[in-house]
C-alpha cells in the first residue's frame, strides 16, 4: 500500500530504504555503458521486478529507475527528448509495485546529478540546472512519486537547483550527497555542512544525508559528522555494500548480508532515520537490514574504534586540515 514520507517519520522509528539498482540489473543482463533508465519504457517489467524484491524483502522506500534519466545524461544517448515519459514511466512502475504491497510503501523518485559542472568550471548555469530537473522532476510527480529523491550530489549548487526544481513543481523532496573523497564530496563539502545547502530555501527537505561514497566505514563516520549538532534531522544514510574491487571487467563489493546488518545497527545509533544500501547492495542484504532494524536495541552513538572493529577500516580518511589535495576517486554511475 502506497504511504508517504511524512506519515512514516512521525512514527519515529527508523526506516528502510531499498539497495542498488544499476548494480542489480547487470545480472538481468545490463550491458555496461547501457542506461538502465531506457528499461522503464522497453523492458519495464525488469525494474519492476527489482522494485518488487526489494519491498519483499522489507523495505519501506523504493527509489525509481531514474537516476540518470535527466536530459543532459540521456543526451548521451540520444534519448533526451523522452526524458519526460522515461520518468513518468519510471514513477508509474514503481508506484504499481508500492500499490500491491501488503507494507506501507513511499516511493521516492530518484534524482541523479546531470554531470555537468557549473560556470566557471564549466558550462552549467543555475537556470539551466533548475530546468533539467523541473523536466525530471515534473515526470516523476505525473507518474505518481511521492517526493524528489535527490541523490549522489557533489556540489551545493547542484542540490540547490534540484531542491528548487522540486518546491517549483511542488511536491516534497529530501537530498544526499556522496562523501567519497577524503570524508568530504568531490567539491570538497563536509558533511557537517551538507544542510547548508537548502537552509536559505523557502521550503526544507523532509531529510537529508549521505549516499554511495566508498564503504560502510566512512559513511557511518559522515551520519556521525552530520549529526554531531543537529539531532533533531532526520539524516538519510545509503552506504555502499562494502568496498568496490574491480576484478577483470566486473566489480565486486566485498559487503555480506551480516556487514550490512551490523551496518544498520551502527547507523541507527549513530543518529539515522532512515537507513539503506547504495552500489552492490541486494535485496538479501536488504532483508538482513530489515532484521536488523526489527531487533535493534538501542546504544549509545558509536566510537571509530568500534565502527572499524565491526566494519572495517576506512577507505578514504577525512584528510587532515589544512592538507592540499583531497583523495579518493569518483563512482557515479550507477546506484
Amino acid at each position: 500500500m502506497r504511504s508517504s514520507l511524512e506519515k512514516l517519520l512521525k512514527k519515529n522509528i527508523p526506516l528502510l530504504a531499498d539497495g542498488a539498482t544499476g548494480t542489480s540489473f547487470m545480472s538481468m543482463g545490463l550491458e555496461p555503458g547501457f542506461p538502465p533508465d531506457l528499461w522503464n519504457v522497453s523492458h519495464p517489467e525488469k525494474p519492476s521486478s527489482l522494485h518488487r524484491s526489494f519491498a519483499d524483502a522489507g523495505s519501506d522506500i523504493i527509489l525509481t529507475n531514474t537516476f540518470g534519466a535527466n536530459r543532459p545524461r540521456l543526451k548521451l544517448h540520444n534519448a533526451e527528448s523522452e526524458t519526460y515519459a522515461i520518468n513518468k514511466a519510471g514513477a508509474k512502475i514503481a508506484g504499481r509495485v508500492a500499490e500491491n504491497s501488503e507494507r506501507e510503501i513511499v516511493v521516492g523518485g530518484s534524482v541523479g546529478p546531470t554531470g555537468e559542472l557549473f560556470e566557471p568550471m564549466g558550462d552549467l548555469t543555475m537556470k539551466d540546472c533548475i530546468g533539467y530537473f523541473e523536466e525530471q522532476i515534473q515526470g516523476l510527480k505525473d507518474g505518481g512519486a511521492d517526493l524528489a529523491w535527490i541523490e549522489t550530489m557533489s556540489s551545493i549548487e547542484e542540490i540547490e537547483a534540484a531542491a528548487r526544481a522540486a518546491i517549483k513543481v511542488g511536491i516534497p523532496y529530501v537530498f544526499t550527497a556522496s562523501f567519497d573523497t577524503a570524508g568530504r564530496t568531490m567539491m570538497g563539502i563536509k558533511p557537517s555542512k551538507i544542510h547548508e545547502a537548502t537552509a536559505h530555501l523557502t521550503i526544507s527537505p523532509l531529510a537529508y544525508g549521505a549516499n554511495c561514497g566508498v564503504g560502510a566505514s566512512d559513511m557511518v563516520l559522515s551520519i556521525l559528522e552530520m549529526t554531531s549538532e543537529i539531532l533533531e534531522a532526520a539524516i538519510i544514510g545509503k552506504a555502499n555494500c562494502g568496498i568496490p574491487v574491480v576484478k577483470g571487467k566486473e566489480t565486486i563489493y566485498s559487503g555480506t548480508p551480516e556487514l550490512m546488518a551490523e551496518y544498520t545497527s551502527l547507523a541507527i545509533n549513530a543518529g539515522a532515520k532512515i537507513i539503506g544500501g547504495c552500489c552492490g547492495t541486494a535485496p538479501e542484504h536488504i532483508s538482513h537490514m530489515r532484521s536488523a532494524i526489527d531487533n535493534h536495541v538501542a546504544s549509545n552513538r558509536p566510537s571509530m574504534e568500534q565502527v572499524i572493529e565491526k566494519l572495517g577500516t576506512l577507505a578514504s580518511p577525512p584528510a587532515k586540515e589544512g592538507a592540499k589535495g583531497l583523495r579518493g576517486k569518483r563512482n557515479r554511475g550507477s546506484r
